[in-house]
């Protein structure tokens, strides 16, 4: 052979080496879109953890699964979720899978509650006592998370800790403390609050906002989030008693009652409205997204008054005359069971 012809297959094979090469990175970075064939899972598979962060964006997550082995290439993944809004709905925490599975799958498999071991489900507006009796059913000791919840660090310009755990799904390892479990909870209501512009308004501070949002939640269905919002400013504004039945409720712990004795309506506490005019000392709950948006965004109105005469309808109104009307109507209908 040539020296010419040598040196060009030498040349040729240091070619193949390097496109060899070239495509064995790009794939072991997942940058392909290959993926895994659907197949069914066994009960008796071996399942792997999956730690998803606080605020893990959908590139992050696919290039951790590609990592682990579960799907064949991040792009799958990634290609996946873009084009599925529940991906956004992917909680924080640890998530079993299995392993070789598509990209479908993955996605199925990470928004399946059951997958979650050691779940916490912080419903909206539950309050802070409920959000620890969950974690010393997880596990956690009571001292522990009574001592964490005095040690953990606010949110500035928030001086309770009552408003600021952030309901959302929750799971931890076993080797996550009660101050690190309750800090994931103000992370995420740091970061779910951090562009709503809480610190923008003229009258309000970020905390009387969050208790707002509190009365709202517990007060009202979604759809009437914003009238309740602005019921409670137009009180602020005028002076007049806000008189909710759910800061009352709040101080007595009850729930699922509808109906508010008078006797009740006299109890010596911060928190009852009936008594104390303006806001309560501090939020009554942990409000969800939607009714801390509605607390900073009142529907525009002159409405004082709102009652639900029945279930899903609320009605609201500025003359109180109105409003005693309702007021019979809904004696009427409790009477009759219309809540029960």
């Amino acid at each position: 052979m040539k020296r010419s012809e040598l040196v060009r297959v030498v040349f040729a094979l240091v070619l193949v080496a390097i496109l060899t090469l070239l495509i064995h990175q790009f794939r072991s970075v997942g940058s392909s879109t290959a993926d895994f064939p659907i197949r069914p899972v066994a009960v008796s598979e071996q399942l792997i953890d999956v730690h998803v962060a606080e605020g893990s964006s959908g590139s992050e997550i696919a290039t951790q699964l590609f990592e682990l082995g579960i799907i064949e290439s991040s792009q799958s993944f990634f290609k996946v979720a873009v084009s599925d809004v529940r991906a956004a709905r992917i909680a924080p925490g640890i998530h079993q899978l299995n392993n070789k599975i598509a990209a479908t799958q993955a996605l199925e498999q990470l928004l399946d509650p059951a997958r979650i071991p050691n779940l916490i489900k912080i419903f909206e507006g539950g309050w802070n006592i409920e959000i620890f009796a969950a974690l010393e059913q997880n596990g956690f000791a009571q001292n522990d998370i009574l001592k964490a919840a005095k040690e953990v660090q606010l949110p500035q310009g928030f001086t309770s800790l009552e408003g600021v755990l952030y309901p959302a799904q929750y799971s931890f390892t076993k080797e996550a403390t009660a101050k690190q479990a309750l800090e994931a909870m103000i992370n995420r209501f740091t970061l779910q609050v951090a562009d709503l512009g809480l610190a923008n308004d003229p009258k309000l501070k970020a905390q009387e906002l969050i208790t707002i949002a509190s009365i709202i939640q517990a007060e009202g269905d979604i759809k009437d989030f914003a009238k309740v919002s602005q019921v409670i400013r137009n009180r602020l504004r005028i002076g007049m008693p806000l008189q909710m039945d759910s800061t009352v409720h709040y101080v007595k712990k009850v729930r699922g009652s509808v109906f508010l004795s008078t006797q009740s309506t006299l109890m010596k506490s911060p928190f009852n409205t009936y008594r104390k005019y303006g806001l309560p000392p501090a939020p009554i709950g942990n409000p969800g997204l939607e009714a801390i948006k509605a607390a900073i965004n009142p529907a525009a109105g002159d409405w004082l008054y709102f009652i639900t005469v029945s279930p899903g309808d609320t009605r609201f109104t500025a003359d109180i005359a109105e409003f005693n009307q309702w007021k019979a109507l809904y004696t009427k209908n409790r009477k009759a069971g219309a809540f029960n």
